[in-house]
């Protein structure tokens, strides 16, 4: 998965968390997708964050991976 592709499916994940919040109250199945898009975008954002520094320092952006919500989510803000 290159850069572009990437941002494309952050794009789609915000899509469709914009989309979940401008509707009615949610459900428990509706909060719970709300959930998973959190992980998600953060998982997303992590690896795109991690990709760009391997670019800037001339190393190969494609070694890269997802890490898991135990390790994105323990992440100090």
């Amino acid at each position: 998965m290159d850069d572009q592709e990437v941002l494309n499916h952050i794009r789609s994940l915000v899509e469709e968390e914009h989309s979940l919040r401008s509707g009615a109250r949610l459900d428990e199945a509706g909060r719970e997708r709300m959930r998973d898009l959190e992980v998600q975008l953060d998982e997303f954002w992590d690896l795109l964050r991690r990709r760009e520094a391997r670019e800037e320092f001339g190393q190969d952006p494609n070694t890269e991976s997802i890490q898991s919500e135990s390790v994105v989510e323990k992440y100090l803000q």
